[in-house]
């Protein structure tokens, strides 16, 4: 097996303007921290876009993954060649369909073969599936859940965003993982204790609004080691958990009101919903993850950007590596 690079696509070059950081630059550290990593063995499960396969390209041009694709190979090889796409030293697992690209990426997961999975053109729920399929798949005791890393300009620190994908309507367990699991992202990105606001409409805890029950129990479980390497606070509306003076204006005394480093949501719709209005609004930037397998799994969008693409293969590269680049790590 050839794991030189492929020739990369001059179309694609991380120095065009796309790749300037606009906000504080969390991404250019993670992405030049990462480069000095070994590249991680990453399956591509059902490459099938042109998206998918440009984003498996990049990121091998660019020394952060080997990629291996998985998927119908006479049709991803035709695609690339219909895009120009050299696909030269790059191994390809051969499938027929898309659940079986799932359940061979998982095999190879499960084998070592490789270290992390990127998701290609099938439904996220269809790689989920067999990420969690009881027998074979990459279940641990921690339930899975997805973190978005946000980059806005008008904010003064990376804000990470949990869950706006995979868990719909989750309950108040379900919420301890997605809290841990984000905590120990923020761990491995350089945040040493992340300040966790729990969002909720209110900052008050109200019987007939569950979202805010839950963000009470869950700070409850962090004093009694429940949860563990943050500092929680909720609940806590929007505005308050990331503005310190909407915070003052309502008498929040708070460690994490006005400077939170985690959002946590009350279920995927408000999620969805704050991520795009970020994105759209203020165009900010995002990186997607999910966490609570075995391996780490990167989660892409056609409308991603090659900088957005490149950044979520990072948190999956990072996510593979026993010690967090001194690039990364903030001052004690």
């Amino acid at each position: 097996m050839n794991d030189t690079p492929p020739p990369r696509r001059d179309e694609l070059s991380v120095t065009d303007a796309s790749m300037h950081p606009r906000g504080h630059g969390c991404y250019s550290r993670l992405l030049a921290a990462c480069k000095r990593l070994p590249p991680a063995r990453m399956a591509v499960v059902h490459p099938c876009s042109a998206e998918s396969l440009d984003a498996t390209i990049e990121a091998s041009y660019e020394r952060l993954i080997v990629p291996v694709l998985v998927g119908p190979e006479q049709r991803i090889r035709a695609l690339a060649s219909e895009h120009s796409i050299d696909l030269a030293g790059i191994e390809i697992v051969g499938t027929e369909y898309s659940h079986a690209s799932a359940d061979a990426a998982v095999a190879l997961a499960r084998s070592g073969h490789v270290t992390a999975l990127m998701k290609g053109s099938l439904h996220t729920d269809e790689l989920l599936h067999a990420v969690l399929a009881k027998d074979s798949g990459l279940r641990t005791e921690r339930r899975l859940s997805h973190v978005f890393v946000m980059d806005i300009s008008t904010y003064p620190r990376p804000l990470m965003i949990t869950d706006a994908v995979v868990n719909i309507y989750p309950k108040l367990a379900e919420k301890r993982d997605i809290v841990q699991n984000a905590i120990n992202l923020a761990h491995r990105i350089g945040i040493r204790e992340p300040r966790v606001a729990i969002l909720s409409a209110v900052e008050t805890v109200n019987p007939e609004m569950v979202s805010t029950i839950d963000a009470a129990a869950l700070c409850k479980m962090a004093e009694r080691g429940q949860i563990t390497g943050g500092k929680l606070d909720g609940p806590l509306a929007f505005d308050n958990a990331i503005d310190a003076r909407a915070a003052q204006i309502k008498g929040i005394v708070s460690e994490v009101a006005g400077r939170a480093d985690i959002l946590v949501v009350p279920d995927v719709e408000a999620g969805n919903m704050l991520v795009k209005q970020l994105t759209f609004l203020a165009d900010a930037d995002s990186a997607g993850i999910v966490l609570g397998a075995r391996v780490p799994i990167v989660l892409t969008s056609r409308a991603d950007s090659v900088r957005n693409r490149l950044a979520s293969v990072a948190l999956g590269v990072l996510l593979t590596q026993p010690q967090v680049p001194n690039e990364l790590a903030t001052p004690s």
